[in-house]
């Protein structure tokens, strides 16, 4: 009994070894993928993604306020994602994730009733995402609660009250 005991434990503690392993190498996959599609590096840049009431808003900053080059690759790449992102086009994000991200099917039928907003900020830019859809809104919030995982923002999944300059 013993020796069956401790084959589980070794046999359970190889396996969360592994997942740990897999998740790991996922995420910089992710980051790898992010930085080729992006057009920018991601360990010079701060992401966030904020869940709002009526939407939510995609954040970048350059970390570096000297860092003029990623600051007006951020704007670019997020001026670009609005625009796609309001044709119903999320390919930029599959192809990061490696998968459809959750809520793009949603928000793909219902691109007509979102809106996605880019503005500048100090050091980069965002996109204000808003909608009075309630079916838009589950799936903007879904796709935002994916993204704080896969890019490990650490940001909050609840709904805040507006958006952090």
């Amino acid at each position: 009994m013993r020796r069956t005991v401790a084959a589980l434990s070794i046999a359970a503690a190889s396996f969360a070894a592994s997942a740990a392993l897999a998740q790991d190498c996922h995420h910089a996959k992710v980051a790898e993928r992010g930085d080729h599609v992006m057009g920018f590096d991601h360990t010079k840049t701060t992401h966030h993604f904020r869940l709002l009431p009526a939407g939510g808003a995609i954040e970048v900053s350059a970390n570096d306020a000297a860092d003029t080059e990623s600051r007006d690759a951020i704007r670019g790449h997020l001026s670009h994602i609005a625009t796609m992102f309001a044709a119903g086009d999320f390919d930029a994000p599959m192809l990061i994730h490696d998968r459809v991200p959750p809520g793009v099917p949603a928000m793909k039928r219902k691109k007509e009733r979102i809106g996605w907003r880019f503005e500048e900020t100090e050091n980069g830019g965002r996109v204000l995402i808003e909608t009075k859809d309630a079916e838009a809104l589950a799936a903007v919030h879904e796709f935002l609660r994916f993204q704080i995982e896969d890019h490990q923002t650490g940001d909050p999944t609840e709904v805040a009250t507006a958006p952090k300059d």
